[in-house]
């Protein structure tokens, strides 16, 4: 990040992203409607990632918890307590910031791969617990939520979650909250601190800060994030499964991330864009699609070493934040 570079052009950027996925609702075929609605609720869940990894620098192989949390938590909401869908996404929030905290006050105590061990651990009882309480979770089969139970009243106004349009325009509404939270975030003082702690936790420490305190603040502002993205997973596709807590749910926002470009705001969308339509377009075509995938990592990898925005900004865009 370039701290000199006139803020304007950074908010008009993110700005011009929203108003042109804005447009897309009203252009893109019903498939690739739907699609980009999917891709903005993931690329949320990375946001929340690249906040704990990219910005502090804390390698997390555990954060499919934190989403299946809000996920689970707003499913659980309703299903059960025949809660609405404002309280049932708030649960979800709420679960998610409280299994973020206890579980920081206890990760945090280790550092380094002893945290990425320890949080893989801690996402992995999560998902035998979520299989083991099958009566109210559903176990491996998870829960349908009914068209009915995803119809959001906000006063004079109702909104149908199962609707493509509704459904678009809420997941377009989360993504433009979370990104200019992000955005304001990381171009703040914390956020300075936040990368200080990266790049040298001591010498940061001896500054004054209590980088324990910052670390676990992050922890539980990423995986509120990340639960926001559950829930809202939850409400638009009306679906609560076990596999979303499962590990492979918490390698794909690293790989989002690092591919399109960890410690940039914009990184998370390009990532999950890039990475959707690959396979998207691999499996459409051949069965070995997992082939074709790893080889246009690689070569991304190869020709963009600190993912897509990230090479881009240190080559030609140093402003982007």
């Amino acid at each position: 990040m370039t701290g000199e570079v006139s803020p304007l052009r950074v908010y008009l950027l993110h700005a011009a992203i929203i108003l042109a996925l804005f447009a897309l609702n009203f252009m893109l075929p019903p498939y690739h409607h739907g699609l980009m609605a999917r891709i903005m609720v993931l690329a949320v869940f990375a946001m929340g990632y690249n906040m704990l990894f990219g910005y502090a620098g804390l390698l997390s192989l555990g954060h499919a918890m934190f989403f299946a949390a809000g996920m689970y938590g707003t499913g659980l909401a309703i299903t059960h307590f025949g809660t609405g869908v404002p309280a049932a996404f708030a649960c979800g929030i709420v679960a998610g910031a409280v299994l973020a905290f206890a579980i920081g006050l206890l990760a945090l105590r280790t550092s380094g791969v002893a945290f990425m061990i320890v949080t893989m651990m801690f996402s992995q009882v999560f998902y035998l617990a979520i299989l083991y309480f099958a009566a109210w979770t559903g176990g491996d089969q998870g829960m349908v939520l009914q068209q009915a139970a995803r119809v959001a009243t906000l006063g004079p106004l109702v909104l149908d979650l199962s609707h493509p349009v509704g459904r678009y325009m809420a997941a377009l509404a989360l993504f433009a909250i979370a990104l200019f939270a992000t955005l304001i975030t990381v171009r703040s003082r914390w956020g300075r601190v936040l990368v200080a702690i990266r790049e040298n936790e001591e010498r940061t420490r001896m500054l004054g800060y209590d980088t324990f305190a910052n670390k676990l603040a992050v922890t539980v502002l990423s995986g509120t994030i990340a639960a926001a993205a559950g829930s809202a997973f939850a409400l638009l596709f009306g679906y609560v499964g076990a596999n979303f807590a499962a590990v492979q749910y918490s390698i794909l926002p690293l790989l989002w991330v690092l591919l399109g470009g960890a410690a940039t705001t914009l990184g998370p969308l390009v990532g999950t864009v890039v990475m959707y339509y690959v396979t998207d377009t691999a499996s459409s075509y051949t069965s070995a699609w997992l082939l074709i995938v790893g080889v246009v990592l690689i070569a991304l990898v190869l020709f963009f070493p600190k993912g897509i925005l990230g090479t881009l900004r240190e080559r030609w865009a140093g402003w982007l934040p």
